[in-house]
């Protein structure tokens, strides 16, 4: 009988101990459905909650986005917020949903004191808001929405050159929808849709099929649309 886990070893660059880290086997990964954000819904054993690593003796967490150096002073500010305080926990095997949370918010904090770019920073809030949405906690899903949307900006002001910016655009454009946020909406949808140095096709089409519901979604809510936003588009 085939496990769903496997284990992968992983070298922790604070503590530089070796450890073990789960996770699920391709054969076991079977999606049900995909949100418009990008969320993957799953039948069985959600591939998400093992995204993150978590050393089992001094608590540094990372992606495999993560940067693997830390400097002298992000080494002291680890030590001092997580490293000291921390007690021992092997979150190596299966994950709760409260693992899986745990484990992202400690993923979130070492990121954070690492001054990770905003994208992977942006990435670990929103897995954060699809944590809650798979509770069904839709107040602290749209918290960290808010959050992951307030990062994804800081990312396409500040990183420009180094993410595929119709994805990001899409994804900005999405998340202010989910918040009714709706002129913002319609504007990164469209910056995308009429940017013809976008040639990203699936993004583009995303963007129309978006813009569409955005307004339907407005007149559901008698939300007009600003005049300055209706005239770029």
């Amino acid at each position: 009988m085939v496990e769903p886990l496997f284990q992968v070893k992983v070298n922790c660059i604070y503590c530089e101990a070796t450890f073990q880290s789960s996770r699920v086997r391709p054969s076991f990964k079977k999606s049900v459905k995909t949100d418009t954000d990008f969320c993957i819904h799953y039948k069985e054993i959600n591939p998400d909650y093992y995204v993150v690593r978590v050393c089992p003796y001094c608590g540094y967490t990372s992606s495999e986005n993560s940067t693997d150096k830390l400097t002298a002073s992000q080494r002291m500010a680890f030590k001092e917020k997580i490293a000291d305080r921390w007690e021992m926990r092997d979150l190596s095997g299966e994950r709760s949903w409260d693992d899986a949370m745990f484990s992202y918010k400690l993923a979130l904090v070492t990121a954070q004191l690492k001054n990770e770019k905003g994208r992977v920073i942006a990435g670990l809030l929103h897995h954060i808001a699809w944590l809650y949405r798979y509770k069904g906690d839709a107040e602290q899903e749209n918290r960290f929405l808010q959050y992951a949307l307030d990062e994804y900006t800081r990312t396409f002001e500040t990183e420009a050159g180094e993410v595929n910016n119709a994805r990001l655009m899409y994804l900005m454009g999405e998340l202010s929808r989910r918040l009714k946020h709706y002129n913002q909406a319609v504007k990164w949808f469209s910056r995308v849709i009429n940017d013809k140095k976008i040639v990203d096709a699936a993004m583009i089409r995303a963007c129309r099929e978006q813009w569409v519901v955005t307004r339907e979604d407005m007149a559901a809510d008698k939300v007009e649309l600003e005049e300055e936003v209706e005239e770029s588009t």
